[in-house]
């Protein structure tokens, strides 16, 4: 027994009651009770008040099975000294039967290693978290990680990581355990200079920071200690403040502030790592001129707010800056980025908290009206514009600015962010063409077009690197001899799904979407193989017409295209008439010019269609080295009766005669209308009266049968024979 007295370790020994019966010189050391204090009582005041409890169960629990957990083993262990201060330690457990009864007596060897056992933890923590932080483990998690390390030095406490913001609040990166109030009240606190400059002195100051002014409340909420340490970088600048939070009433040591100043440098690469990838995300997210969300950020964030259950209603507004491009010519493009920055922060002053804002590129932004209807889109969108109407000064420029804004609403526009945004563009150019500074909420005809050019246009992109068009023909008919003068070449498109497509509407698709050029170049190609074929097999066709769009005139590589179809085929230049829309006779650029002479020049016609539908006059006609001319169809269906329509036809074909143009009139459908072209001396005829389009086959069937001849036509044969 005196060895045991005198051993350098805690010895404890308690009998079948679980009293203590002995406690030696190094058990009064490490626990910082006399013997005479503790000896008689029961084990557990030696235990944290936490496994007081039950702490006679787990021993009787060993009593009764003989099932042993804790006997001959060695544990770690943390208990609370007589002071408060809690003491690592390493205990193992021996038990005998003693006694001719047999009863069991427990014997506790306890080596107190509160240093070292600190030392090593920490050393692990950081390792652990070092570990963390260069795997994909987010953030976040890693504070949590980080903050049950520090937890797990000190029993009952609670360990919180705050990071300084730019704005110098406290922003609570990890705190599970801490009381809602209590964090609240920390992240509502503005830190003052003379606050970081006390911090930067001393980082001991994080005590009255995060705790001498909010005692009281922490007191109420059960927090009765805290050990807290502010967090500096390498530069000086203070990151945040690590602070550990104890529940135990009684006052402690101040031993856990070394935990917490141990812990503070690897929690400082957390905040730093955790700054880095906000960066990092704000660079990805976000647009670095206005802080708005980017256009990728934002079709994220449609999508979730779509895939939320129940009958979510959202408005999109697509505003586009009016004029924009004046101000970067006048002023400069640094001046006009400074501009969109002002003109951001004035719309984001008009913007509730939960509104979506973005930059989608350029001049254009996007705002999100969550739950919003119809009307509320439009009541905001007035506020815009009454707030644009303020002038902005930029570099001492007072400048006006307006938005063209189109609306979407969710879901009536669209099942999905794509859609809306596309519906929401539509509505804005609108706005642009017929309001300029407006607004216009998208229309269900508008929702439909975008529904062609989102469907139709990805169906004829394949049908036309698949071969699936068609061309149609229609004869032109000579008006006074009443042979064949030539045939136009009509694209014509059955989706083996989608049906039976009219021209109307694909034509206007492949316009929007940027096909109609390659659908113009393969109708080019197709009409010429199409013509050497007829050739062939006897069918005398003298030229076929074929349509380009304006686009192709923008190309100084037309001629060459067009020469080396025609060689490819074996066809002369005059079996080929290009067919010219109206929109290529107003652009008068130098370019275009070249482009329509070098055409003429190899010989190929050129057709100027449905000449009188748009904005162009006579006069025009003398600057282009045009061959024919097409008086739409709009002239001839009332040209009976329509006095104005036979005015303007007569005018054309008496132009066209003059200058030696050869004139074709479309939509020829009765004999009467035929009479009164014929006697105002017009020379090709195209209409229902002599035949529909048809395909390639029927067409050479058609050119076998005898064809009605009309009345100045059988009299201009009889001439002929006589």
């Amino acid at each position: 027994m005196d060895m045991l007295k005198q051993a350098r370790d805690g010895v404890i020994i308690i009998d079948d009651r679980n009293r203590i019966v002995f406690f030696n010189a190094a058990a009064e050391k490490l626990w910082g009770y006399s013997a005479a204090e503790v000896m008689g009582n029961n084990v557990k005041c030696l235990v944290p008040t936490e496994y007081r409890h039950d702490h006679d169960a787990y021993i009787a629990q060993n009593r009764t099975t003989g099932i042993n957990r804790i006997v001959g083993t060695s544990r770690e262990i943390t208990f609370e000294s007589k002071n408060g201060d809690y003491v690592s330690a390493e205990m193992s457990i021996s038990t005998a039967l003693v006694g001719a009864a047999g009863q069991r007596y427990y014997m506790a060897f306890v080596k107190g290693v509160t240093e070292e056992s600190h030392r090593k933890k920490l050393l692990d923590l950081q390792n652990t978290v070092f570990r963390s932080l260069s795997g994909d483990m987010l953030i976040q998690d890693v504070a949590d990680l980080v903050c049950k390390g520090v937890e797990g030095f000190v029993p009952n406490s609670v360990a919180v990581l705050m990071l300084v913001t730019s704005t110098q609040n406290l922003q609570i990166l990890s705190g599970t355990g801490l009381p809602r109030r209590f964090g609240m009240a920390l992240e509502n606190m503005t830190l003052t200079d003379a606050d970081i400059m006390a911090l930067a002195r001393d980082l001991d100051e994080a005590d009255s920071v995060v705790w001498e002014s909010y005692r009281s409340l922490g007191i109420s909420l059960g927090l009765h200690d805290c050990w807290a340490s502010a967090i500096k970088a390498s530069n000086g600048r203070i990151l945040g403040i690590l602070a550990l939070y104890s529940r135990n009433q009684h006052k402690a040591a101040d031993w856990p502030r070394k935990i917490v100043c141990g812990a503070v440098p690897f929690c400082g690469v957390v905040i730093e790592q955790y700054e880095a990838r906000q960066h990092i995300s704000q660079l990805a997210n976000y647009d670095p001129l206005t802080g708005f969300l980017n256009r990728s950020s934002l079709h994220k964030i449609l999508k979730s707010m779509i895939s939320q259950p129940g009958d979510n209603q959202f408005a999109v507004l697509l505003l586009d800056l009016d004029r924009f491009r004046d101000i970067n010519d006048a002023l400069g493009h640094l001046q006009g980025d400074i501009f969109l920055k002002i003109l951001a922060g004035r719309l984001k002053k008009l913007c509730r908290s939960n509104y979506i804002l973005s930059r989608s590129g350029g001049d254009d932004f996007v705002i999100v009206i969550p739950n919003a209807t119809a009307d509320m889109a439009i009541e905001f969108t007035k506020n815009i514009i009454e707030a644009m109407q303020r002038p902005l000064e930029v570099a001492g420029n007072h400048l006006s600015a307006s938005f063209s804004i189109g609306i979407a609403i969710f879901p009536d526009n669209g099942p999905d962010g794509e859609s809306m945004i596309s519906h929401a563009e539509i509505a804005m150019r609108q706005a642009k063409k017929e309001a300029r500074g407006g607004y216009r909420l998208v229309s269900m005809t508008d929702s439909r077009a975008a529904e062609d050019r989102l469907v139709l246009g990805s169906a004829l992109r394949e049908s036309l690197s698949r071969g699936m068009l068609q061309l149609h023909y229609q004869p032109q008919i000579e008006a006074r001899t009443g042979e064949i003068y030539g045939v136009e070449a009509l694209a014509r498109w059955n989706h083996p799904t989608l049906g039976n497509i009219f021209p109307s509407r694909f034509i206007a698709v492949a316009e929007e979407t940027g096909q109609i050029e390659a659908i113009g170049s393969w109708s080019l190609e197709e009409a010429c193989r199409q013509l050497t074929q007829w050739d062939r097999d006897g069918v005398r066709i003298p030229v076929v017409s074929v349509n380009l769009s304006a686009g192709h005139f923008n190309n100084r590589g037309l001629a060459s295209f067009i020469g080396g179809v025609l060689q490819k085929y074996g066809l002369s230049p005059d079996r080929l008439t290009v067919e010219i829309t109206e929109s290529v006779m107003m652009d008068e650029s130098e370019e275009t010019m070249k482009v329509l002479s070098s055409v003429r020049q190899i010989g190929v016609g050129l057709s100027m269609d449905d000449f009188g539908t748009g904005f162009s006059s006579l006069s025009r006609l003398t600057r282009l080295p045009l061959t024919e001319i097409k008086i739409d169809r709009s002239f001839i269906m009332n040209l009976e009766s329509d006095s104005n329509a036979q005015a303007v036809t007569t005018a054309v074909i008496g132009i066209g005669n003059r200058l030696g143009m050869t004139v074709v009139t479309e939509g020829v459908e009765t004999e009467a209308q035929y009479d009164l072209l014929e006697s105002l001396n017009c020379d090709v005829l195209q209409g229902y009266l002599f035949a529909r389009p048809m395909s390639a086959v029927e067409l050479g069937g058609w050119m076998h049968q005898p064809r009605q001849l009309m009345s100045a036509m059988i009299n201009q044969h009889d001439q002929r024979i006589m």
